[in-house]
């Protein structure tokens, strides 16, 4: 307790227990008698922020990030870093998808940084971020990639499951890509929802009533007609899901959107699929 200056008593208000995490995972190229595999090279974690590294066969290295506090709300915050050496092959998925539920005061904030070295590979493919009414949450995606390093990521995002009938009339999702390529940015996308999040996705501009959306990205050594040769095989049929993509200086740019979480996941595995050809997605990424 505490005495106000009007000599009345007054309750001092809680100190909350807030989320706080911190994983740095990094891989380097080594040589043995199967030729060259992908091994990690240093582990750090601390909180809430775990990293595990499963055995996979096919020389690439799978990192899967797990938040042990079971979701996050206002004022949590998460950071997560992944080295890939030149030459090596690294996905980074997630254990489940993260929640985000409602906030009492201040935003979630999770900032991600990967490095891509030359002739390197990674694949970022967290599950989805599952939002819920008032949550608050503001994300920063950096990426650095070397010469001629290869790079694929998904974002997925539900608001709401509709399974559970819930609905976001209210919050604020924030989300601020930034993508470098020998220190020269090459993409940068800022995509915000705030205030009456239920009213405005109704809009046929921004969601068109849809619940879920994944934004895609690829940059690679391949050219604009490579990549549009390899896109025709890969998009959805567009009654089912609505979708956008665009190619130019080698990388390709995509937002898909759909009615449920379920559905937005049936389409995105056969096109990331697609992308990863010949490699499959993740055991955790299975319907």
């Amino acid at each position: 307790m505490y005495r106000s200056s009007n000599g009345g008593n007054a309750t001092a208000a809680p100190k909350l227990q807030r989320t706080e995490g911190e994983g740095r995972v990094s891989f380097k190229l080594q040589h043995d008698a199967s030729g060259d595999v992908t091994r990690l090279d240093r582990l750090y974690q601390r909180g809430a922020a775990k990293v595990r590294l499963p055995k996979v066969y096919d020389g690439r290295a799978e990192a899967v990030l797990i938040n042990t506090s079971g979701g996050l709300t206002g004022g949590d915050t998460m950071r997560w870093q992944v080295l890939a050496a030149p030459k090596t092959s690294v996905v980074v998925t997630t254990q489940a998808c993260e929640k985000l539920y409602k906030s009492s005061g201040g935003n979630a904030r999770v900032d991600t940084s990967l490095e891509v070295g030359e002739g390197a590979e990674l694949h970022w493919l967290p599950q989805e971020t599952i939002l819920f009414d008032r949550a608050r949450l503001e994300r920063r995606f950096t990426v650095n990639l070397d010469n001629d390093a290869r790079f694929l990521a998904v974002e997925p995002v539900i608001f709401g499951r509709e399974t559970m009938g819930e609905e976001v009339h209210a919050g604020l999702f924030k989300d601020r890509w930034r993508i470098y390529r020998n220190g020269h940015l090459i993409h940068a996308d800022d995509l915000c929802f705030s205030g009456s999040i239920h009213s405005n996705a109704k809009r046929k501009a921004v969601l068109a009533g849809a619940r879920a959306f994944a934004t895609i990205l690829y940059s690679g050594p391949e050219d604009d007609e490579q990549l549009r040769a390899k896109l025709c095989s890969l998009l959805p049929d567009q009654d089912e899901l609505s979708w956008g993509v665009s190619v130019w200086n080698g990388k390709l740019a995509a937002r898909f959107s759909a009615e449920s979480g379920f559905a937005l996941r049936a389409k995105l595995i056969p096109f990331l699929g697609g992308l990863r050809d010949p490699f499959v997605l993740p055991k955790l990424w299975k319907l």
